[in-house]
């Protein structure tokens, strides 16, 4: 019988000292996937895979280094150990690396109120094939549809346990189920494309496969005819499928490792207004169902809710050991790791205060300029924040959509256009970063 993920992670914690490494973490992540592809109502891909992926890294004093395998054998771990110490031993010394403080570390939490795991048997896959199927004819069925080019479904399981020499060990599990659909209208160089999807913890949370494939072909749609927009200075909305990357945009700048670099445009910005004060992101990693969510840090820290923003003012940094070491700072228990990677600081469900418009209001009001719905590339300096990023969307007139269009540019520089956000209402409150629909005035656009 194979050994669990927390049996693997505490011999590897075994093999560790006992080749010399003065203290040590583990963590072993054992996984399995499901995913399932079809086009033009036929099977085109069905996909399987299982495995156990092991991480080991080890500390000789300040000195530390990573070993990672897939090979669980007793003597693979063995080597890995005896590898890792003797990579420490000629790795540079780091003075802000090494384990939490035991009175630092998670003891007690509630694993199921997350409720991460789902416990209805794993789908077969010919279920998951007939909703890919279902998907893909829902979006054929779309009058303008002139292809579907992907429709597909998947199912996983993941068991994440660790451990290390400070005394914790602790593990937690995630199921993931989803559905995608990709259609194409048009012909030539007229083809548009549009997608919908969704991926949920539980099976029984999932959107229908038929309104997922419904709503990717009538997305696809509505972009027939788009052209590029005039260029000059207009309002932009920024739709609710992909506001939450401004957000995003924010929590890169915001991330301990770029303030302990110096590389990042709010570098000086603690306490500062960086929203409007009636707008707050909050972070929450104990939501219920939700991806993002997560009893403790790759560190083995208890997480915790904490406002980021409050009131329109940047309050914090997202921070691991590491970098709140360098900023002689405390840990926000924001460290992620995976096997073959030290820690590093990262968000967990964001979410951003709504407003009381709703898109439709935000539209009308916005008179002239772009609704984004799709943005491709990305050019941000990190150090200024200046903002470019190609687009596509519709143009608005007088309050209503009148075309779509697309090969368009937005800039601005992040510092101005998030001081300017006026949200929606609209955000999807299961995702694990809930941003409305945001309206920023006065964004350069270029166009024809």
């Amino acid at each position: 019988m194979s050994q669990t993920p927390e049996e693997l992670s505490h011999a590897l914690i075994d093999a560790a000292r006992k080749a010399g490494a003065e203290s040590a973490d583990a963590i072993v992540i054992r996984g399995t996937s499901v995913s399932v592809d079809v086009r033009n109502g036929a099977l085109e891909m069905a996909e399987r895979s299982e495995g156990s992926d092991l991480g080991l890294r080890v500390f000789l004093g300040q000195r530390q280094a990573i070993v990672s395998s897939s090979d669980a054998r007793p003597e693979t771990m063995q080597a890995m150990a005896e590898r890792a110490v003797a990579m420490a031993k000629e790795a540079p010394e780091d003075p802000y690396a090494g384990l939490a403080d035991p009175a630092q570390l998670a003891r007690d939490w509630n694993y199921d109120a997350l409720e991460l795991f789902d416990p209805t048997p794993e789908p077969t896959p010919e279920a998951l094939k007939q909703d890919a199927l279902a998907a893909e004819a829902a979006a054929a069925a779309v009058e303008g549809v002139s292809q579907v080019s992907d429709a597909g479904a998947g199912y996983g399981e993941h068991r994440v346990h660790m451990a290390a020499t400070n005394g914790f060990s602790g593990g937690y599990a995630r199921t993931g189920r989803s559905v995608s659909c990709v259609a194409i209208s048009g012909t030539g160089t007229g083809m548009e494309r549009d997608y919908d999807g969704d991926s949920r913890c539980f099976q029984s949370d999932l959107r229908g496969p038929t309104e997922i494939g419904r709503t990717a072909g009538e997305r696809a749609v509505q972009l027939v005819g788009a052209r590029k927009p005039e260029t000059g200075t207009y309002p932009v909305l920024f739709d609710e499928r992909i506001s939450s990357s401004l957000i995003g945009h924010l929590m890169a700048a915001s991330n301990g490792a770029a303030i302990a670099r110096g590389s990042s445009w709010l570098k000086d910005a603690m306490g500062q207004q960086v929203l409007p004060k009636h707008l707050s992101v909050v972070e929450d990693p104990h939501r219920a169902r939700v991806a993002g969510s997560r009893p403790f840090d790759a560190e083995g820290l208890p997480t915790q809710r904490r406002a980021i923003v409050e009131n329109g003012m940047l309050t914090g940094w997202t921070l691991d050991l590491s970098s709140a070491r360098k900023l002689g700072m405390v840990s926000t228990a924001n460290a992620a790791r995976g096997v073959s990677s030290p820690p590093s600081p990262s968000n967990w469900n964001l979410a951003l205060t709504q407003g009381e418009q709703s898109r439709e209001d935000l539209l009308r009001d916005m008179g002239t300029g772009l609704l984004v719905t799709s943005m491709i590339g990305s050019t941000i300096n990190p150090n200024t924040g200046d903002y470019s990023r190609g687009a596509s969307g519709f143009w608005v007139e007088n309050g209503e959509i009148t075309h779509p269009v697309n090969e368009c540019t937005i800039a601005g520089n992040l510092r101005d256009m998030l001081m300017r956000i006026i949200p929606g209402n609209d955000a999807r409150t299961y995702l694990s970063r809930v941003v409305p629909s945001l309206l920023i005035e006065g964004m350069t656009l270029a166009g024809n």
